[in-house]
């Protein structure tokens, strides 16, 4: 069974679009903060900001989602 629930997800985004989009997005981020790690530069990316069960960024970002570590916002 997948966690976070993806009816939990989709009452934070409101579109399955939109969930993945923003958790490729973080995702992506975290990917680089790891990369900037293991090459001995501090970049601009920020850690991941909840424990996670989930051993891959995508799990990471999905989890960060669900407890509303993220914000977006929709542009017109």
């Amino acid at each position: 069974m997948a966690r976070p629930r993806v009816d939990k997800l989709l009452e934070k985004t409101g579109s399955h679009y939109a969930t993945v989009i923003i958790a490729a997005k973080r995702a992506r981020q975290i990917n680089a903060y790891y990369y900037s790690l293991a090459e001995g530069t501090y970049g601009e990316y920020t850690p991941p900001m909840v424990e996670s069960k989930g051993s891959s960024s995508v799990s990471v970002a999905l989890d960060e989602l669900a407890a509303d570590k993220l914000k977006f916002e929709y542009k017109d």
